[in-house]
């Protein structure tokens, strides 16, 4: 019988369903994702009469915010879709799919999230003492996400 080990995270690919962006292209190449968690939030109910405890029942998921990272390109297509919403209120919404990959480039694990737009841009501070790439980042507001495992 075969040993697990659990996979590597650094292995992985980004894909964004945007017109314009070519999926091996450099706007796609992130250097670190966040935010695929999703949490149950209870609501408390109290009855009249029934002082013991409160009725504890599950409202929809909540989910966090995704954040990708990557070094700062110039004249790059996907900030500019980014700029649209932030300063022109100008929302065109894309699936972004999260792919885990083993060693052969293999899919172990897929994210696909639906109808991610931009929240918020930021870039690293700019420091002449420091010799240091500009980390650009990318914050996205979606509906949800779904998870599948490949193997």
């Amino acid at each position: 019988m075969a040993e697990y080990y659990p996979p590597v995270g650094f292995h992985f690919k980004v894909e964004v369903n945007l017109p314009d962006i070519a999926q091996e292209d450099r706007e796609v190449r992130f250097q670190e994702v966040g935010g695929l968690n999703k949490t149950l939030e209870i609501e408390e109910f109290k009855e009249g009469g029934e002082n013991r405890f409160a009725h504890r029942l599950p409202n929809p998921a909540k989910y966090a915010n995704l954040v990708l990272k990557r070094g700062m390109l110039t004249k790059s297509k996907l900030i500019n879709w980014c700029f649209d919403a932030i300063d022109n209120f100008d929302f065109k919404p894309a699936d972004i799919t999260i792919t885990l990959l083993d060693e052969k480039h293999n899919p172990l694990s897929v994210w696909n999230i639906s109808k991610a737009y931009p929240v918020k841009w930021l870039t690293t501070d700019l420091k002449a003492q420091e010799n240091a790439i500009v980390i650009e980042t990318l914050e996205l507001a979606y509906q949800y996400f779904t998870k599948s495992d490949q193997k």
